[in-house]
């Protein structure tokens, strides 16, 4: 069943699909994704295309010079089938091929004002809990990466839990949750540059002030 994908794959889409990693810690830069395929998303080391024959798949192309690949097939591995994650089908050269999941991430959510229900945080806790006991290490956890789905939580991204060091990234999001979002902002759309600034923000705190208060 599998087959043919990976032939659309090999033959039609890596030819001609050109993404680029510019900086480490930004989304790849997307030039061209032949058609009929779809972008579905870019994160820091690959992007996500579907084809319209195969709805219920996505593939996930590493950028060139990017790496990952096999880290990522090992998550897979280990966590086999769970309701919160996808499941890895093939793995290539440089990509991955995935059961798509569906949903709205939570940072759209928070951008468009869609209300993130308490079961969602609920759900993706269950979820890392589920991940650690399988011996992996959840990490950089965050609002692009975790998604509403019927009114549950989903996790999108893995690739990087097989990384030692600790991650504060989910715990500081259910902290803005419980003291920002739920009693003020969870019916309020929230404008992109604020949230960008966030973003660059936190990051910058991570990098230096959480390094220059341990020192």
């Amino acid at each position: 069943m599998i087959q043919p994908l990976i032939d659309l794959v090999e033959q039609q889409l890596l030819p001609q699909l050109n993404i680029e990693s510019v900086y480490p810690h930004d989304p790849i830069v997307v030039h061209h994704v032949p058609k009929p395929w779809k972008l579905l998303g870019a994160g820091n080391y690959a992007a996500v295309v579907s084809h319209p024959d195969f709805s219920d798949m996505a593939v996930k192309v590493y950028a060139p010079g990017r790496p990952g690949l096999e880290d990522e097939t090992e998550v897979y591995r280990l966590l086999g089938k769970h309701p919160a994650y996808s499941e890895c089908y093939h793995t290539g050269e440089c990509y991955l091929i995935l059961r798509r999941l569906s949903g709205i991430t939570l940072y759209n959510c928070i951008l468009r004002g869609i209300p993130i229900p308490r079961r969602v945080i609920d759900d993706i806790d269950s979820a890392l809990d589920y991940a650690r006991r399988k011996g992996l290490n959840p990490h950089d956890v965050h609002g692009k990466n975790v998604m509403l789905k019927d009114g549950r939580g989903i996790v999108v991204d893995v690739s990087d839990f097989l990384k030692e060091e600790s991650c504060s990234m989910w715990d500081d999001l259910k902290t803005a949750y419980d003291r920002f979002y739920f009693p003020v902002l969870h019916h309020m759309p929230v404008p992109e540059f604020l949230l960008t600034a966030v973003r660059k923000g936190y990051r910058w705190f991570n990098d230096h002030g959480r390094t220059g208060s341990d020192s």
